[in-house]
């Protein structure tokens, strides 16, 4: 069983809804089952609205009580079930989370974010209920296992990385011609390939936007390509130097929250610096930032945007690494996770895998190989040269 749990408007209905139909568990929402009834109840009867009442703690306790009785009939019958609601107490090793377990095996998915974010979408949606509910108090980490998901991700980036935890992984392609191929090096993307740094991207974008009043969703379609792209879509000509100022501020202060994917330290590890690099669309100090962040050593070898006239799906980043390397690009790897970095490796002669976590694999398709984790693979050393292996989890061969 799953239970998603987050406050007001972090977006847990819409993630337990594609949860379940991905699953193909049934889906059981504390406010579908309980808030038709009690919105149905005169307020005098309950001495104000009941999510202000006086007699609110009974109120939770009782709607509680029927979410895990529906749900104990729901996993006897069906087996599991998706489990949808705030579970601010269950959160904490107490009475709640102990009653929760009596259901059945639990994983708890947590979605987190900010406060201005989650008021932002309770603003925008309008509900009523959200007239009567008491502000967020401050936030109390959870004293149970979770899987943490960032609310700044779009549903389908937090499936793909909640299925991952869950360990629903997809299958890697075997036999693939990619197996079978030989390299002298590896160049690699970092944001969204070594470093998990969607929600941060979209984090200090939605800031940028909201500090100038312009739509921050550019940023979800433009994903791999360099700020200053965005910069000069978004802004006019006088105000663009400013503007990129600004922005990389806000992602090097935000770079904090950001982890390496799974598998990325081993896999990177794995290989000695000449024959690795990093090619990325950051600026130089961003990368630092969040390869540092991440606990990836910045290799000899790192093509930023600094370096280039035109960056990714345009080949010279890719040319440049390769050149840097001593190597015959066609002759590389390049491991990404957009379409514009699979396009900008493709065009300079690069063989390519991606990994699925900012996009789907069905937007990676142009890639020679998609995988849901950089843990899936690892690298061997045979005959001088670098070959990819389906890997058992984050094993590592060192063979250099």
């Amino acid at each position: 069983m799953v239970a998603v749990a987050g406050v007001a408007g972090s977006g847990k209905t819409t993630l337990g809804r594609a949860l379940a139909k991905t699953l193909g568990a049934p889906l059981l929402d504390l406010d579908t089952m309980t808030n038709p009834l009690l919105d149905s109840l005169p307020a005098e009867a309950l001495g104000g609205h009941w999510l202000a009442s006086p007699h609110r703690a009974t109120i939770r306790d009782g709607r509680y009580a029927a979410l895990l009785t529906v749900a104990v009939d729901v996993v006897a019958t069906a087996g599991t079930a998706v489990l949808v609601a705030p579970f601010t107490a269950e959160l904490q090793k107490d009475d709640a989370w102990n009653r929760l377990r009596t259901v059945a095996d639990v994983r708890v998915v947590h979605l987190t974010g900010a406060p201005d974010l989650f008021a932002e979408r309770r603003a925008a949606r309008g509900a009523d209920r959200d007239r009567h509910r008491a502000p967020d108090g401050p936030s109390t980490p959870p004293s149970i296992p979770v899987i943490s998901v960032d609310a700044e991700l779009t549903t389908e980036q937090q499936l793909l990385r909640v299925l991952v935890a869950l360990d629903r992984r997809s299958p890697v392609e075997a036999p693939n011609p990619l197996f079978a191929a030989g390299f002298d090096a590896v160049l690699f993307d970092i944001d969204g390939t070594l470093a998990d740094s969607t929600a941060s991207v979209l984090r200090s974008w939605r800031r940028f936007a909201t500090e100038h009043g312009i739509p921050a969703k550019a940023v979800a379609d433009n994903h791999g390509r360099p700020a200053r792209h965005l910069i000069d879509l978004l802004l006019p000509a006088d105000k663009a130097e400013a503007g990129l100022a600004r922005i990389t501020a806000i992602e090097i202060e935000d770079a904090v929250t950001v982890r390496p994917t799974p598998g990325a330290l081993d896999l990177f590890g794995s290989l000695p610096d000449s024959r690795r690099a990093v090619v990325t669309s950051c600026s130089a100090p961003l990368a630092r930032a969040r390869m540092a962040a991440a606990g990836l050593v910045t290799p000899p070898v790192t093509v930023t945007a600094d370096d280039v006239r035109t960056g990714k799906p345009d080949p010279e980043p890719y040319l440049l690494a390769a050149e840097r390397l001593g190597v015959d690009p066609a002759r590389c790897l390049a491991v990404e996770d957009a379409a514009a970095g699979i396009r900008s490796a493709l065009a300079a002669g690069c063989t390519v895998l991606a990994v699925t976590g900012t996009s789907a694999a069905a937007e990676l398709k142009e890639a020679d190989l998609v995988v849901d984790g950089l843990d899936r693979v690892r690298f061997a050393s045979r005959d001088a040269r670098i070959h990819l292996i389906v890997g058992p989890g984050n094993g590592v061969e060192r063979s250099y």
